[in-house]
């Protein structure tokens, strides 16, 4: 009896949310991946003014995910969403090489910021399918990512238009609950 009471307790008070910001430049295919965890299909997106914000839960996990617009003209009001982060979701088009030295910009502007030094960090390699993508492999070595030391991260390959990879990068995200 008095193990099921703690057991009761015990998810009543885990089921706090967990705060995501997904970021990546413009097309990139973050609102995508973001349906594609809330309703499993794709749904027609148009470039995002600002944030979308959706409430996924996974295994009794909930997060709180900000689909943040990736513009130009909107990268320098992201730190506005960076307080309370547990998680940093960048999605790389895996096929533009061309602004590849762009999101590695970004994502050392974003480590680098005080709000998000206990972030974890989850790198979506999305756009497996194109023909001529580079690998989740290959942009980690443009990233340099293996000199990422104190940030927990990971890079999973993914399409966001199948969801392929997407269920594995959320269980990765699942299994860093706590860990820090």
């Amino acid at each position: 009896m008095m193990g099921l009471i703690f057991a009761k307790l015990w998810s009543f008070f885990c089921n706090q949310e967990h705060k995501v910001i997904i970021v990546g430049l413009d097309n990139a295919g973050k609102t995508t991946i973001l349906y594609q965890f809330l309703m499993n299909e794709v749904v027609h997106t148009s470039p995002t003014i600002g944030s979308n914000v959706e409430e996924i839960v996974v295994k009794n996990t909930h997060f709180l995910m900000w689909d943040i617009g990736g513009q130009e003209s909107l990268r320098s009001s992201w730190n506005t969403y960076y307080s309370n982060t547990e998680f940093i979701i960048l999605v790389v088009d895996s096929i533009d090489r061309e602004r590849l030295a762009i999101t590695k910009e970004e994502l050392y502007r974003m480590l680098a910021h005080e709000d998000l030094r206990k972030a974890a960090v989850l790198i979506f390699a999305n756009k497996q399918d194109m023909k001529g993508c580079m690998t989740a492999a290959e942009i980690s070595k443009y990233l340099t990512l293996s000199s990422i030391k104190d940030h927990p991260w990971h890079i999973q390959s993914c399409c966001a238009l199948t969801g392929e990879g997407l269920c594995q990068g959320l269980e990765w995200m699942t299994s860093r609950i706590g860990v820090r």
